[in-house]
């Protein structure tokens, strides 16, 4: 403890504002760095930059696809800000209409989308840059709710809890590695601009009410918009301003409107917007399991949840959300079905998670006023995860780490206040304590960014974990089956392909109906040379969706190839040609396709059919030499050498070494 009382003064040394060079380094005490704000600050700015400066390695991963890499506004730079101004956030990545519906209400969050246009406008395709940006916002939300926790506590007597709590809470905050999915992944900046704005609303309110200067007011009322403009779940604080207010300030209800007032008009600003562009159906939630975890597979139909079945879920979660914070371990950013199970209020977790927020209800009660910062951070924990929990309504899965970015605050308090009432009685335990969590929580927060350095090692990484998820499952097939496709040594190649198989074949057993895995299972084996197999997969995924494109056009491919696997390797004409004809019905336009016809007649003995796929070959590729050489070749075979000889002379004329070739 000596070393780490020793660090302490160090740090504080160089920071701290000295009246005299002379000073001797032992009179700073504990007292001093206790109520040294600056000390402070600068040790969480630090830390957050430490904790998360390996992620300046990583690529872009997950749903930065749907905001950044492959959405069409962000690329357009400063071009495409209307476009995010006025269309659901998933417009630019499916760049159709009605996709909003995929999830319960859509999702209308245009501010962080926006800056990631004007960084593309600027760097152009540069991750790095993103993540530079998230550690920086994730810096600056430490020091903001550090000034937040100040304001919270400034009318308390006892300066080493007015200090020490903000200090330790904001450290286990910062370090706490439930929040590396923000962070690590540059699409959260929609969580990091939605905690940071309501934190600043708040402190506004605040400082309004100790000086009642108008400004304060605007400023609350701007923050709290661009909260709202980050995500929907800033609404919450609605309900936590006049609870801070209610527990730590004064009673004075007729006070309650100018205070909320501000907030009140921001939200029916972001409402308003958002139904102009949405519109107002808030939409039912959706009859497809990977869009709604509250349904299952009956035979082939999807069926919600029985209301005991959904209750119990969705408790188990909660417990879950409890479990992660006390111990974050293992973490995952794929909890969807089924790796949540589906649960019955017979199953002990179940109810072991309903009294343990029955506890903390009661809790509440009893020591409202006794215990205000613990009942404080409880409910602060309860409501802003109301509106994730799927009880509200349902978020489109069935629990994310991420929806713990606001809640840990109440987890994050309660732990610094149990480690100042340590401090306040044996010392050196505190420091102890403090020391040996957040070295934990570090080491886990840095190797869990390296986990988030791209889709191939975050999805092969966390099916491990997530292994009763069709999602996961699903993700990391796909991430083996691109890679197989680059991959040049055939063993390893091959290796990956059974890889994925495997994992598909689970993903559908979880999920019957899930196109997408019936897709990728059917490339998978296209790719091993499962032809048949590859084409009873794309009509899988086509029987579930006729309009799906990429199974249509994969399909043909594997008619195709198993045509010529068929012919030249088993010379089995008869499956040859019927799988090439069955890829012409879906192609005609495809030049390999209608070649392969042309060779499969051809050496059939059917020669005017040969001539007439050639010429068809012809047509679609007029300048390529092969082409004629193929038909010469079948007028000869049919007896008209004229018409051969002049097919022939045209092929040479595009490539007078084309009979040279083999």
């Amino acid at each position: 403890m000596y070393i780490c009382k020793l660090l302490l003064k160090n740090i504080l040394y160089i920071v701290m504002k000295r009246k005299s060079k002379k000073r001797d380094l032992n009179n700073i005490n504990d007292k001093t760095w206790v109520i040294n704000e600056k000390f402070h600050l600068f040790i969480v700015f630090l830390v957050s930059f430490v904790l998360y400066a390996n992620t300046l390695r990583n690529d872009y991963t997950q749903d930065d696809a749907i905001v950044i890499t492959d959405n069409m506004f962000t690329k357009q730079g400063f071009k495409g800000i209307p476009g995010f101004l006025t269309n659901d956030t998933f417009y630019g990545f499916f760049k159709k209409k009605g996709k909003a519906k995929l999830v319960s209400g859509g999702r209308y969050r245009p501010l962080s989308p926006v800056t990631f246009a004007i960084e593309w406008q600027i760097f152009g395709k540069n991750p790095a840059v993103s993540h530079l940006i998230n550690i920086v916002l994730f810096a600056l939300l430490g020091i903001v709710l550090y000034k937040f926790l100040l304001l919270l506590f400034m009318n308390v007597e006892n300066d080493k809890l007015k200090y020490l709590v903000p200090f330790f809470t904001s450290l286990i905050f910062i370090a706490h590695p439930i929040h590396t999915e923000v962070v690590a992944n540059i699409k959260g900046r929609d969580e990091l601009f939605a905690l940071l704005f309501s934190l600043l609303a708040v402190i506004f309110s605040i400082k309004w009410f100790k000086s009642k200067q108008i400004k304060f007011q605007f400023y609350a009322f701007l923050m709290f918009l661009l909260a709202l403009f980050s995500k929907e779940n800033s609404i919450t604080f609605l309900a936590v301003i006049p609870l801070i207010f209610f527990m730590f300030f004064y009673n004075d209800k007729k006070s309650y409107f100018k205070i909320l007032s501000p907030f009140f008009i921001a939200t029916i600003l972001f409402l308003v917007a958002r139904i102009v562009v949405l519109g107002l159906d808030f939409g039912a939630a959706p009859m497809e399991m990977m869009n709604n975890p509250f349904v299952k597979v009956e035979g082939s139909k999807y069926v919600p949840f029985s209301f005991g079945e959904k209750a119990a879920t969705i408790i188990f979660t909660l417990g879950k959300y409890i479990q992660l914070l006390v111990f974050p371990h293992p973490l995952t950013n794929d909890y969807y079905p089924r790796q949540i199970p589906i649960m019955n209020f017979t199953d002990w977790k179940v109810l072991l998670s309903l009294l343990i927020y029955i506890a903390m209800f009661y809790y509440v009660i009893r020591n409202f006023i006794k215990e205000k910062i613990i009942s404080f951070s409880i409910l602060f924990y309860l409501i802003t995860l109301s509106i994730v929990s799927n009880i509200v309504f349902p978020v489109g899965t069935n629990m994310s780490e991420r929806f713990l970015f606001m809640p840990s605050i109440g987890f994050s308090v309660i732990f610094g206040y149990l480690l100042y009432l340590i401090y306040d009685k044996k010392r050196n335990l505190s420091y102890f304590l403090l020391v040996c969590v957040l070295l934990l929580y570090s080491v886990k927060t840095i190797s869990r960014n390296a986990v988030w350095k791209n889709d191939f090692t975050l999805f092969t990484t966390d099916v491990k974990i997530s292994n009763n998820s069709a999602k996961a499952l699903n993700a990391a097939a796909g991430s083996l089956v691109d890679a197989a496709y680059k991959e040049k040594n055939k063993s390893k190649r091959e290796r990956m392909l059974k890889e994925a198989k495997t994992y598909l074949e689970k993903a559908l057993k979880i999920h019957p109906n899930y196109k997408n895995a019936w897709l990728i299972l059917g490339n998978t084996n296209y790719f091993l040379g499962n032809y048949e197999d590859a084409i009873r997969d794309f009509k899988q995924a086509l029987k579930l969706d006729p309009s799906y494109e990429d199974a249509n056009k994969n399909l043909a491919i594997a008619y195709r190839d198993a045509g010529k696997y068929y012919g030249e390797k088993k010379n089995d004409l008869s499956n040859a040609i019927k799988y090439l004809n069955e890829a012409y019905k879906m192609t005609t336009d495809d030049y390999e396709t209608v070649r392969l016809l042309g060779v499969a007649y051809a050496v059939s003995g059917n020669n005017e059919k040969a001539i007439y796929y050639f010429s068809k070959a012809v047509e679609l590729e007029p300048d390529n030499a092969g082409a004629y050489k193929n038909l010469g070749n079948a007028y000869f075979n049919s007896g008209n050498p004229e018409k051969g000889k002049y097919y022939h002379e045209k092929a040479r004329k595009l490539d007078p070494e084309i009979f040279n070739k083999k």
